[in-house]
C-alpha cells in the first residue's frame, strides 16, 4: 500500500508534484510554478510559467516586472496532469492563497505562509479538511501569543496623543504588514495623513487599485519636518535607525512584528515601541487550525518545527518537518 501523499515530493528547493509537472514556491527558477502570496521568499522571479491569484500576480510584476502569469481566483479549479489544482484564502496578505491538491482519492493542503486574524487588506484563512496538511510554523512556540490587533494599535495611537510634538515611526516590512497598519488605524478612526517612505509607495498605490482603502499618504519627501509632528510615519524596518530618519521630529520609533514578543530582539533595534503586530498564526492559532482541520498527517515547515511536530505526535497525529530552503522571516 502506497503511504500517504506518496504523490508529491518534498525537495530543499520546494514542493514537486510530478503528477502535474509543477512546483510550488520554489526557491529557483522552473519552467512551471505554483505561487502561494507575494512575500519574496516564496514567490521568486525567473520562472517560464507561474499560475497564482490576481493579486499575487499583480505583485510579482510590481516588484520583478511583467509575468508569465496564469490567474487563478480563489474558488476556481484548473487540473494539470491528473491534479485537481485550487486556491483559497490563507489570510497573510493581499492574494494569499493555500494550494489544495487533489488526486489519487487524496486531498492536500499546502498553506504556505497563513494567519487566522481578521485583517481588512486580504480575504480571510478558509480551512479545508484534507488528508494531509503541510503548514508553516514561524511561531511554533508556545511562548508566542499574539495579542488583539486592536489593543497594539491603541498603544500606537496613545503614544502620539501624548507626544504631540514628535512624531511615531513604525518600521513595516514593504508588503502586507505597512498596509495592514494604516488600514488598522483607519477602522480605528485615524483619519489623518499617513507619512510614508519612497520604499512603501509603489506597494501601497497596488493596494489601493486593488480597493484597499488606505485614505491619504503622503511621502515623506514631499514633506516638512513641522508637517509630521503629531504623525504617524511608516518606512522599512532597515530605515529605523538610518540617516533618512534625520529628516523627523524626533522620533519615537516603532516596530510592527510578531518578533516583537521576544523582548531582545526589541533592544537589538533600538525599538522604543514594540507593536506586536503578525501576519503569521500564532501558537494558539496554529494548533486550533489543526484540530479544526483534523488532517491525517501534518508537515511542517519553515519555523520551529520540533515544538509543533512534538505537539502533534502527543495527539497521535502524524507530523514530520520537511527540510525546505530559502524561507525567512522578513515578511513579520
Amino acid at each position: 500500500m502506497a503511504r500517504l501523499g506518496s504523490w508529491i515530493e518534498a525537495h530543499p528547493e520546494g514542493i514537486y508534484v510530478p503528477a502535474a509537472d509543477v512546483w510550488i514556491d520554489p526557491s529557483r527558477p522552473k519552467p512551471r510554478a505554483l505561487v502561494t502570496h507575494g512575500h519574496a521568499d516564496h514567490a521568486r522571479s525567473g520562472h517560464e510559467a507561474v499560475w497564482a491569484t490576481p493579486e499575487t500576480l499583480a505583485i510579482m510584476a510590481a516588484r520583478y516586472g511583467p509575468q508569465a502569469g496564469n490567474p487563478v481566483r480563489y474558488g476556481e479549479t484548473l487540473t494539470m496532469g491528473g491534479v485537481d489544482i485550487g486556491f483559497v484564502p490563507a489570510g497573510h496578505v493581499l492574494g494569499s492563497a493555500q494550494i489544495i491538491l487533489d488526486h489519487a482519492g487524496e486531498r492536500i493542503v499546502v498553506s504556505g505562509d497563513y494567519k487566522r486574524r481578521e485583517d481588512p487588506t486580504c480575504a480571510r484563512f478558509q480551512p479545508v479538511a484534507c488528508d494531509i496538511f503541510i503548514t508553516e510554523a514561524t511561531f511554533g512556540l508556545p511562548v508566542f501569543r499574539h495579542p488583539e490587533t486592536h489593543d497594539e494599535i491603541d498603544k500606537l495611537l496613545a503614544a502620539l496623543a501624548a507626544n504631540p510634538d514628535r512624531c511615531v515611526l513604525v518600521g513595516a516590512y514593504a508588503l502586507g504588514k505597512a498596509q495592514r497598519v494604516i488600514a488598522e488605524l483607519r477602522r480605528l478612526g485615524h483619519e489623518a495623513p499617513i507619512f510614508i517612505h519612497g520604499a512603501l509607495e509603489r506597494l501601497c498605490a497596488l493596494y489601493q487599485e486593488q480597493g484597499v482603502d488606505l485614505g491619504t499618504l503622503r511621502l515623506v519627501s514631499d514633506a516638512s519636518k513641522d508637517e509630521m509632528q503629531g504623525a504617524i510615519v511608516l518606512a522599512p524596518p532597515s530605515a529605523l535607525n538610518d540617516r533618512w530618519s534625520r529628516r523627523l521630529p524626533d522620533p519615537i520609533t516603532a516596530m510592527a512584528s510578531g518578533w516583537m514578543r521576544v523582548r531582545q530582539r526589541a533592544v537589538q533595534r533600538n525599538v522604543e515601541l514594540p507593536l506586536i503586530i503578525s501576519d503569521h498564526a500564532d501558537w494558539h492559532e496554529l494548533t486550533e487550525t489543526l484540530l479544526e482541520i483534523a488532517p491525517k498527517e501534518v508537515w511542517v515547515t519553515h519555523g520551529r518545527e520540533d515544538a509543533l511536530v512534538h505537539w502533534c505526535m502527543t495527539r497521535q497525529i502524524r507530523a514530520c518537518a520537511l527540510d525546505l530552503v530559502g524561507y525567512d522571516d522578513e515578511d513579520d
